[in-house]
């Protein structure tokens, strides 16, 4: 087991909520869905961190309990964060949608003189070759 999540402690091999970190864990949440930023919510919650880390803990499924973990958070807490995580990082510009690929069009279809030479060096050859080329036929 990798790193044990903020608000559990592992005891005898199994995950036990730390109730102190856990009252800060929700209080972290309902600052967060009150409108404060990242920064704000944890400083409030009396949790000292980076911004990045309290976005990954907003988003740790963890908190919502699993085979492992016991929940501290109830599942509709943390889709409205995961919601208004997505509606902020929208109204700045942050997600962006990937482009559509556009193949290249490479004409694929020509006419070429006869082939009379054969040049030992393959890129004199290249250009002979290439030196034939008539016209693209669409």
């Amino acid at each position: 087991m990798g790193h044990t999540p903020f608000g559990y402690k592992i005891k005898n091999g199994i995950a036990i909520i730390d109730t102190s970190a856990a009252i800060q864990i929700k209080e972290l949440y309902a600052n967060y869905l009150s409108g404060l930023s990242l920064a704000e919510a944890s400083k409030t919650a009396g949790i000292t961190t980076y911004h990045g880390t309290v976005k990954r803990m907003l988003q740790n499924k963890h908190y919502i309990g699993d085979d492992y973990y016991p929940a501290i958070i109830d599942s509709d807490t943390f889709e409205k964060a995961k919601s208004e995580q997505k509606k902020r990082a929208e109204a700045l510009g942050r997600i962006r949608a990937p482009k559509a690929k556009i193949p290249a069009a490479i004409p694929m279809i020509f006419t070429m003189k006869p082939v009379v030479e054969n040049h030992n060096d393959p890129i004199v050859q290249a250009e002979y070759l290439y030196s034939l080329i008539e016209s693209e036929v669409n």
